[in-house]
Order: structure tokens, then sequence, then C-alpha cells
């Protein structure tokens, strides 16, 4: 394992296999080299992954298991080469990321976290705290029409919110509008809600041009991965006003964040917690051991991904 999961995952999997807890080592390549003879598995994190370097270490791997959806932190095409297995979680924790999505959108364009501040601190009783901008009825561009993406549109519709989303691809099972150009969706949008998977071909997608089409009021909420995103372009724009404000899942640096978005009154932070709830993260959990449960009773993976 790469890293530690939820007490009730770990007396599951303790129970069941032989764990090798690489986080609790310093010399992890130690631990690796009197263990590769043996090792058949891999649980990992969707942020921690799984490289190149460390499968090729483990001689009979068969199968990673990733906690998380995303999995542009394991290197697929060294999987895919050497017959190795890969799955991940997805489904399970969709409806808790859109809820995410749209309550970071509520908490930068209503600034809950300023009128918590404008109560605790006394300012309310000098005065009322200043206008904030409406979601009703806005319009909202969705990056990404996905699991994700599609149950923030459902929930962006019950705001009566007109929706269009640039995808690779129109989606005919959806009554969204589709906009093939980013620019023009960010031009188009006054909030834009990133729900891209990682990875090299969405790399900052994000970039100055779609911040600056997005303009002066507009608002960018990512609930992604922290690569889709120019962070030094996002910064800028804050700073300059050059967008009304961001909520921000993710990070590029996560969790060693850029100490620059911590002095930002328009960013609402959250630390990579969009799946965070009991519910999901026990159903995460689930999905891993069972993928591993039916790898090695020769059954088929429930959701793989190589």
């Amino acid at each position: 394992m790469t890293g530690p999961y939820p007490d009730w995952d770990m007396a599951d999997l303790e129970a069941r296999y032989r764990v090798h807890k690489l986080w609790q080592v310093e010399d992890k390549d130690a631990l690796i080299a009197s263990h590769a003879g043996a090792i058949r598995a891999i649980a990992t994190r969707g942020e921690l992954g799984a490289s190149a370097a460390l499968m090729a270490k483990l001689p009979k791997l068969e199968i990673v298991s990733c906690y998380g959806v995303g999995t542009d932190a394991i290197d697929l095409a060294y999987a895919r080469e050497n017959s190795i297995r890969v799955t991940n979680t997805p489904d399970v924790l969709t409806e808790d990321v859109a809820d995410i999505g749209i309550g970071l959108l509520l908490a930068v364009a209503r600034k809950i976290p300023q009128a918590d501040a404008h109560v605790r601190n006394g300012s309310w009783r000098k005065g009322n705290m200043p206008l904030v901008t409406r979601v009703c009825g806005k319009k909202l561009g969705i990056v990404g029409m996905g699991r994700v993406g599609a149950a923030v549109a459902r929930r962006a519709a019950a705001f009566d919110c007109t929706i269009a989303y640039f995808d690779r691809h129109a989606r005919d099972d959806l009554p969204y509008a589709f906009v093939g150009d980013l620019v023009e969706l960010a031009r188009q949008s006054e909030f834009l809600i990133v729900t891209l998977a990682g990875g090299d071909s969405t790399r900052h997608i994000i970039d100055a041009a779609v911040l600056a089409a997005l303009g002066a009021d507009g608002i960018l909420i990512n609930i992604s991965r922290g690569s889709t995103v120019d962070e030094t372009a996002l910064l800028a724009a804050l700073e300059t006003g050059a967008i009304k404000g961001a909520g921000l899942d993710v990070f590029w640096n996560e969790p060693t964040i850029d100490e620059r978005f911590l002095q930002l009154a328009n960013v609402v932070l959250q630390p990579h917690h969009a799946s965070g709830t009991v519910e999901t993260r026990k159903a995460m959990g689930q999905l891993v051991r069972d993928n591993l449960a039916a790898h090695f009773s020769g059954q088929s993976l429930l959701t793989p991904v190589v």
C-alpha cells in the first residue's frame, strides 16, 4: 500500500492479505526489495498513483487498485505493456463531488465564508455586509461532461441556470448546449465549473485566454484535478480582478499549495475533499477491496481501467 486508507478498510485488507505499508518506513526501496518476489498487488490512492519505476520493481505485480477515480498518477502505458490490471472507483463519488461543485459556487458567489466572519467578528453590529452575486438563473459552463459534469448539470438545472458544456464530443443523451471551443464557452458563461479528468491531454486547459474570456464578473470552480488549471494565470486573474472569484477543491502542488491563495479574499479553498463523506469513502474502499477480491478469485473486475 502506498498510503493509508480509513480504518474500516485497513482492518479488512489486513485480515485478507499480507499488507506492506510503504508510507510507514523510511527506506522504501529496502522494503520493496525485500518483498518484491511476493507482492502481487498495489493498493494506492488517486493522488499517490503508481509509477512505472515502482511497478518495475515488482516482477510479480498483477493489479493496481486505486482508491479514487483519477488514474493520471498511475503509469497506465506501463501497466498495459506489462499486463498489469488497473482499477479505480468511479460512480460512487460522483454525487458528493457534484454537491461540492455547487457548494463552492454558492460559497464564492454568495460570499458565505465572508458572511460567517461578518457575524462572528461583530461587523454586523456596525452595518450590513456588501451585496453579493445571485446564482439562480445564470449562465453556467461545464468543462467536461462526464459522470461528474452531468451530475453538476442536474443540480444547476434546479437553479434554473442556462447550461452549456465543452468536451471532446457532444452528447446526444443530454439536453444541454455543446460548445466545441473552450474560450467561447467561457465567454458565454458567468460561472465555469471544471470536471475534467487529469492527465497530459487536459494539463493547463484552463489558461489565461479562458480566464480572460470568463471575465471580471466570472467565477471559476475546479473540482477536477489541479493540473487542469494554469495556476500562474489563475492567481494573476484573481489578484487583478480579471475574474470575480474562484472555488478550488484541487491544486497543482497539493497539499503544499501556493501561499498566494491564502491571501486572497475572492477564493474559497477546500483540501481536495469533494468526496470526503463517510458514505462515499466507505463505498470507495469497498470497491477497491471488491476489485482485489475479484482478481484473486479469477472473477471479472468490477471497474477496470486497464
